[in-house]
């Protein structure tokens, strides 16, 4: 089973927060293989913008055959999909790279920014007990409702509006949070944050880094980052995020 192209049909778009869009997708095939942590590839319908938009899987459902997406305006391929409505036909590429590799050890789930709806079908998925931290810039705090039907939430904000002031590191040491294995997914200053947290404390942490994608398809190699180790091909220090990843052990990638 393998990378399929279809042409979904838009089930439902809305916006969650300022500039973040909701879109469901009706989707089969793709649904039917998606892991969290996966991603999909969209082409606009702009002729004009070859390359497809990396776009991280917020939501799967498998039985109704529908994907969901959750996305932020970051330019004119993303602001064109925001003006896509209910019953509009769209390309789409998937389920694309490695997801999360779950596991039942007591987990803390981390998402920040942008990078939270990925965590969202992950928490549903995983057994065991979690604690899931969000940080978000201010009280704009999307998604965070649905995260709380599967875990304990913890929240920090930039500007200290709700919960912990500060990044996600900050809420989870002033909240006493525990766990044996941490997944994130965020800014790359956040994922730099919990590689070092996890490193001191001696817990695996699994961070994807789709944040740095640019084609999703492993073309432009926008995307590249330092390995610790060197590829068995190349024996060059690098990987793609879009192909290798988008999701790490911590241990493996040198963050910049």
């Amino acid at each position: 089973m393998g990378k399929k192209q279809q042409t979904a049909k838009i089930v439902s778009q809305t916006m969650l927060a300022d500039g973040i869009f909701d879109m469901e997708l009706q989707a089969e095939e793709i649904a039917a293989q998606a892991k969290p942590g996966q991603f999909i590839s969209v082409y606009v319908n702009d002729k004009s913008k070859i390359l497809p938009r990396p776009i991280s899987i917020c939501g799967i459902d498998a039985e109704k055959g529908i994907l969901r997406i959750v996305y932020r305006i970051a330019g004119e391929g993303t602001k064109q999909m925001s003006s896509y409505q209910k019953g509009d036909s769209v390309k789409i590429l998937g389920p694309l790279g490695n997801g999360f590799t779950m596991k039942k050890d007591r987990a803390i789930l981390i998402g920040g920014g942008i990078g939270i709806p990925p965590m969202l079908e992950l928490a549903k998925q995983l057994d065991g007990p979690k604690s899931i931290v969000l940080g978000y810039r201010d009280s704009e705090m999307f998604l965070k409702d649905e995260f709380e039907a599967y875990g304990d939430v913890f929240v920090s904000t930039e500007d200290g509006s709700v919960g912990t002031k500060g990044n996600v590191i900050d809420a989870i040491k002033e909240q006493g949070v525990e766990g044996n294995v941490i997944y994130a997914c965020g800014p790359t200053p956040m994922l730099k944050g919990i590689q070092a947290y996890a490193a001191e404390n001696g817990i695996e942490a699994q961070i994807s880094l789709e944040e740095r994608m640019a084609c999703g398809i492993g073309a432009c190699l926008a995307c590249v980052c330092q390995s610790k180790e060197a590829d068995e091909h190349s024996h060059v220090c690098n990987k793609r995020v879009c192909k290798d990843g988008p999701v790490f052990d911590a241990r493996e990638v040198v963050l910049q």
